[in-house]
C-alpha cells in the first residue's frame, strides 16, 4: 500500500487526475477550507481526450447519478478537512424536459444526510448574466453557494467580510432614514436593543459594528472571464469572500475542481496555500502559469 504523502509536499500544486482517486491520496485533516464549483450537470464537456470523459463530472445520464457522485466525493473530502474547516460549494441548476432539475438543493440535502452541517444558503446574483430568449419563465441570473461545516465548532471570520452599513446611508429604507441620527429618543427600542443608552441618546452610529454590518446572503458579483479559458470562470471576488471568511494566513485551501485556477490565484494573493485537483492537464498547466505570474508580480 502506498504511503499517503505529507501535505507539505502537495501545497501549491495541482494534482492531475480524477477528483475521486486524487482525494483518496490526500492526508487526513490537512486543509482548512474547500472552495469549489464542480462542472454543472449536463452543461458542457471540458475534457477533449476521450479517455478522460468517463471520469468527468456533469456527463452523468441522470441528475440522481450526478448528485450521488458529488456526495461520494465530498464524503471523502470531509476526511481531508480539518475538524474546524468549512466547505463553500457553488452549484448551478439545469433545465431538463422543460423543468428545473433542482440540482443545488438535491445535493445540499444529500450532503446533510451524510453528516455535513449546512450553515448557510447564499445567492450569487450575477448582474451581467447572459440574456435569455425564454418567454415562459424569468431569466436566470443567480446561482447557489452553500456553506457547510464539518463540526459545530468551525472557523468563520465575520469581521473579514463585513459590508458597509446601510441604515444611515442614502440607501437606507428605514422610516426617517438619516433623520434619526443624533436625535434623542428618535426611535426608542423595545426589542433586543432595549436599554441601549447609545440608541436613546440618538447615537445610533455607535451601536453598529465599526467594521460594517454582517455579510448578507445575497452577493452581487459579476461573472468573470480569463483570456486562456473559453468559458466563464469562478469570479475572484466570490472566491475571496469565501477565503477570507474561512481561513487565516498560511492556511491550506483545496479546490477539487481547479479548472482555470482562480481559487489558487486568490489564495496566493492573500498569503494562503492551495492544493488543486484537476482532470484536464491543460487546465492544471493554466493554473500554475497564473500562479507563477502572481508570484512574479509580488516580488
Amino acid at each position: 500500500m502506498l504511503k499517503t504523502p505529507e501535505i507539505e509536499t502537495l501545497i501549491d500544486t495541482v494534482l492531475i487526475g480524477d477528483s475521486w482517486t486524487q482525494a483518496q491520496n490526500l492526508p487526513s485533516e490537512c486543509v482548512q477550507c474547500i472552495i469549489t464549483s464542480p462542472p454543472y450537470w449536463g452543461h458542457r464537456q471540458y475534457a477533449k481526450a476521450a479517455e478522460l470523459r468517463e471520469f468527468e463530472f456533469g456527463s452523468e445520464k441522470t441528475a440522481q447519478k450526478y448528485v450521488e457522485k458529488l456526495v461520494a466525493l465530498f464524503d471523502e473530502l470531509k476526511r481531508v478537512l480539518k475538524p474546524n474547516g468549512t466547505l463553500w460549494l457553488n452549484l448551478g441548476d439545469t433545465y431538463r424536459d422543460g423543468q428545473l432539475a433542482g440540482i443545488p438543493w438535491r445535493t445540499a440535502l444529500a450532503l446533510k444526510d451524510t453528516g455535513w452541517l449546512l450553515r448557510s444558503e447564499i445567492i450569487w446574483h450575477k448582474p451581467n448574466a447572459m440574456p435569455s430568449s425564454v418567454m415562459n419563465r424569468p431569466t436566470t441570473d443567480h446561482e447557489t453557494i452553500f456553506l457547510f461545516a464539518k463540526s459545530p465548532d468551525y472557523y468563520y471570520n465575520a469581521d473579514a467580510i463585513r459590508e458597509p452599513h446601510v441604515t444611515f446611508s442614502e440607501q437606507s429604507r428605514m422610516k426617517g432614514g438619516r433623520n434619526h441620527l443624533g436625535k434623542i429618543n428618535s426611535t426608542p427600542e423595545k426589542g433586543k436593543n432595549q436599554g441601549n443608552s447609545n440608541l436613546h441618546r440618538g447615537r445610533w452610529d455607535q451601536a453598529f459594528h465599526p467594521l460594517g454590518r454582517n455579510k448578507r446572503t445575497v452577493w452581487n458579483i459579476p461573472l468573470s472571464k480569463f483570456r486562456d479559458a473559453h468559458f466563464a470562470v469562478f469570479p475572484p471576488q466570490l472566491v475571496e469572500t469565501c477565503l477570507l471568511a474561512g481561513t487565516t494566513r498560511d492556511d491550506v485551501v483545496l479546490d477539487p475542481f481547479m479548472g482555470s485556477g482562480t481559487t489558487a490565484v486568490v489564495a496566493k494573493e492573500h498569503g494562503r496555500h492551495f492544493v488543486g485537483l484537476e482532470l484536464v492537464p491543460e487546465y492544471a498547466e493554466m493554473t500554475m502559469r497564473r500562479v507563477d505570474e502572481i508570484q512574479i508580480r509580488l516580488i
